[in-house]
This record gives C-alpha cells, sequence and structure tokens, in this order.
C-alpha cells in the first residue's frame, strides 16, 4: 500500500503544481500506481476548474468566466503538456527528417509553430468552453474531459512504443503493463456512468489515441514526453468538440 500511496502522489507532483511537500521515491512500483491514478487526478484538476466555474458564475460575465476557468486550467497544470505540444509542433512544422525533427524538439528556443500551435489551441479551448457555457452546460463537464485526458496519455503509454530508449516516457513505459490501462480506466467509467450522455466520449477517445498513435509512430518512430504531453492536450480539445456535438444534436 505504501507504493500505491506514493504513486498517487507522484502523479499529482508530475501533473500539477499542487505542492506535495515530499519526495516521492522514482521505482517501478511508484510509477505503475503513478500511471493508474493518472485519469484520477484529472478528475481532481477538473473538479477544482468546476468548482471554481459555480463559484464564479454568477460574479462573472460569460467571457471573464471563461478566460478564468482556463487560466486556472492552466495554471493547475503549470502549462506542462503545453510546452510538449509546442515542442511536436514545431518538429512536425519543420518538414525535416526524422532525426532533425528529434533535435528540434530537444531545443529549449520556441519557433513560430511552436507559438502558432500555442495560440490555436488555447484560442480553441476557449471559444468552445465559452459556447458549452453560454449553452447551459455544466462547468463539471470539464471533470470527465480532464480525467480522460489523462487516460488517453496512459493509453499511449501501453500501446505505442517510446521511439527511443531515454527519457520520462521510456522509464514509465517499463514500468506498464496492458493491466494496469485497465486500473486507469475503471474509475472513469464510474464517473461516466454518472453523468448522462458521458459514456459516448469514451469511443472519441479509443479513435483520437488510435489515430494520435498512428500518426506518431510514422512521424517519429514511436513516442516520448513531447509527445505523450502533447496528446494531453489535443484529446482534451477533441473531447471539448465532443461534448459542444452532444450538446448542439
Amino acid at each position: 500500500m505504501k507504493e500505491a500511496g506514493f504513486g498517487v502522489l507522484l502523479a499529482i507532483q508530475f501533473l500539477t503544481r499542487l505542492p506535495v511537500p515530499l519526495a516521492c521515491p522514482w521505482t517501478p512500483g511508484t510509477r505503475r500506481w503513478a500511471a493508474r491514478v493518472y485519469p484520477l487526478v484529472g478528475m481532481l484538476i477538473g473538479s477544482l476548474v468546476a468548482a471554481a466555474g459555480t463559484l464564479l458564475e454568477a460574479a462573472l460575465p460569460l467571457p471573464l468566466l471563461t478566460l478564468a476557468l482556463l487560466s486556472l486550467w492552466v495554471v493547475l497544470t503549470g502549462g506542462l503538456h503545453l510546452d510538449g505540444l509546442m515542442d511536436l509542433a514545431d518538429a512536425l512544422g519543420s518538414n525535416a527528417p526524422p532525426e532533425k525533427r528529434w533535435a528540434i524538439m530537444k531545443d529549449p528556443q520556441v519557433g513560430s509553430f511552436a507559438v502558432l500551435a500555442l495560440v490555436f489551441l488555447l484560442a480553441w479551448k476557449a471559444a468552445l468552453l465559452w459556447t458549452l457555457l453560454a449553452a447551459g452546460a455544466s462547468p463539471w463537464w470539464l471533470v470527465p474531459v480532464i480525467a480522460l485526458g489523462r487516460l488517453a496519455a496512459v493509453g499511449l503509454l501501453v500501446t505505442v512504443p517510446t521511439a527511443r530508449a531515454e527519457g520520462l516516457a521510456h522509464a514509465w513505459q517499463r514500468s506498464l503493463g496492458r493491466g494496469d490501462l485497465v486500473w486507469s480506466v475503471a474509475p472513469v467509467l464510474v464517473l461516466l456512468a454518472l453523468m448522462p450522455g458521458a459514456v459516448g466520449l469514451i469511443p472519441a477517445l479509443v479513435v483520437f489515441v488510435a489515430l494520435y498513435g498512428l500518426a506518431v509512430r510514422r512521424a517519429f518512430g514511436g513516442i516520448n514526453g513531447d509527445i505523450v504531453g502533447a496528446a494531453i492536450e489535443g484529446s482534451e480539445l477533441w473531447l471539448l468538440l465532443m461534448v459542444w456535438l452532444s450538446c448542439a444534436a
């Protein structure tokens, strides 16, 4: 049980900027448990953002409420996954051979494709969030969206090989098996069962992970930490779009 407890804290430490006042062991066991609770940490992030939306919706006009919720969403994660998205955008935008793409992805400098990806992703998230709130959707829809975004990361780590035998993604992947994916799916299914219409997000996520996995294997030969982080951002945007389509239907 100690490994499970440290795994939960490791996941919070890794996926959020919430304070964890102790050093968590970096072992295969703690990494395994951390991945298993990735979606639970997503639920925590989503609940904090949704609770803020519930408290502020009567006090702020819709544009400011949207901006406040999106800002809190980014602050809670420290922009970690946005960094991965930006690195991936620069690498793909270069139209360079695979080896050069890897070098670009590791370059700490920010290129024009990274800036464009960041601006458009945040703009689309803001527009969809604004549209959903304007249509009367509950901010608590963000809970399954953010939780499933973290499940996408686990799905990639379990089903798509790392392109190189190095880095954080490789360390996580060596600790995981398909049984760990089942562990991570279970709490999400319970959550979705409690929200009318939310179960349809599961097949939408499966489609995203499958297509994204094929694309990055073709472009890079596999995944790394930046690619997994970008998948979290991309899947959140995709799922927001799916929620809007279900509300508009």
